[in-house]
């Protein structure tokens, strides 16, 4: 089996970048297009600007509609050959961005990501996460190439929401604990070919780091100040685990997540939030899980308050059968719990949730924490 890794082309991150993106397209191309909603123009758009035209290129501005659906990408693409741009640049949260990519994969124009928030991994892959215009998961899908710029200003995204910050932790968190369970089995990852030493080695640093730094970042970005340690858990949440994810591999903590985008009580949850629940889940389901290390994981997401019960995900009290749609599609063809090195059946992953809300109860009484 052939080995493969992808990554984005530059990455550049550090307190006050985004004043530097004119120079920085302006080496991709001179017309770019802008996708970004009013909000997120309204804290950047005037940097973007000014940095634009102080290096001499003419950005045309459209407005996100929101979600990632494929309409919505078929509108910005024709907004980008009617304005006859060369890049097409995201702005804003994961599905900004995902929508970029995508219309820079239709139109065949260079791709950048500039993230405002580091809520999820979305900024360095190939990928669109696509979901309805009523916010329901419908799947992934890679453009094969990655973006050609990503840039990450963390003075931004230190002020940015907390509940973003947190929810690219609970994403970050996976990545090594879902890469380690495909690289028992040499599953092939989402690059289309096994993981490589580089891809398992970026993928543990995103991991220690956030164990090391993640409660020190929480508390600097709740008092919306830039530190060494937010800059380490923002490099872990966005480039760690970008590369980590992609080129890694994904199973079950990322399956549990996606499923739970179908329940209404889950939608006001990011998707690292979810993803958190379905790390404890993961673990709680794994064969070769030491119980030691489980709870250290698990007393890390009570620390940055990532969801560990129901509770936290407004699910408190669901019964097993209520339960049921989630071990089916996770026990079914294609699943992403197949990267496992035993079969996974719908009542072992029902089980192991179950398991992970009596566990997340549990350390956070013992912990201190309601």
């Amino acid at each position: 089996m052939k080995m493969v890794l992808i990554a984005p082309r530059k990455y550049v991150q550090g307190r006050g970048v985004m004043r530097e993106i004119g120079s920085c397209l302006a080496a991709i191309g001179k017309r770019p297009l802008l996708l970004w909603d009013a909000t997120v123009r309204g804290i950047v758009g005037e940097t973007v600007t000014a940095s634009c035209r102080g290096a001499g290129i003419d950005p045309v501005e459209v407005a996100f509609g929101g979600e990632s659906t494929p309409g919505e990408v078929k509108r910005v693409a024709e907004e980008a050959r009617k304005a006859s741009a060369d890049i097409v640049v995201g702005v804003g949260g994961g599905k900004a961005l995902d929508t970029a990519k995508a219309a820079a994969h239709q139109t065949g124009l260079s791709m950048v990501t500039v993230p405002t928030i580091a809520s999820n991994d979305s900024p360095t892959s190939s990928y669109t996460v696509w979901y309805d215009e009523e916010h329901r998961f419908h799947g992934f899908e890679s453009w094969g190439r990655n973006p050609d710029l990503v840039l990450v200003d963390t003075e931004v995204i230190a002020r940015g929401p907390l509940p973003a910050f947190i929810s690219g932790m609970g994403d970050a968190l996976s990545t090594w604990v879902e890469a380690e369970v495909c690289y028992k089995t040499r599953s092939v990852n989402l690059a289309g070919g096994t993981a490589t030493l580089a891809a398992m080695a970026i993928a543990r640093l995103g991991f220690d780091t956030l164990l090391e730094f993640g409660e020190e970042a929480l508390r600097a970005v709740e008092a919306g100040v830039v530190t060494p340690a937010v800059e380490k858990v923002v490099e872990a949440n966005v480039l760690h685990s970008g590369i980590g994810f992609e080129s890694g591999g994904v199973a079950t903590a990322h399956m549990i997540a996606n499923a739970l985008n179908d329940y209404p009580e889950c939608h006001e949850l990011m998707h690292g939030h979810k993803v958190g629940f379905g790390v404890v889940a993961q673990l709680c389901l794994d064969v070769d899980m030491e119980v030691e290390w489980m709870h250290r994981i698990v007393d890390f997401e009570v620390a940055v308050r990532l969801p560990v019960t129901f509770a936290d995900l407004n699910l408190e009290g669901i019964s097993r059968e209520r339960l049921r749609p989630i071990g089916d599609v996770c026990a079914g063809e294609g699943s992403l719990c197949a990267a496992h090195n035993f079969p996974v059946t719908s009542d072992m992953i029902i089980d192991a949730m179950i398991a992970a809300d009596r566990l997340g109860r549990e350390r956070k009484d013992q912990l201190g924490v309601e």
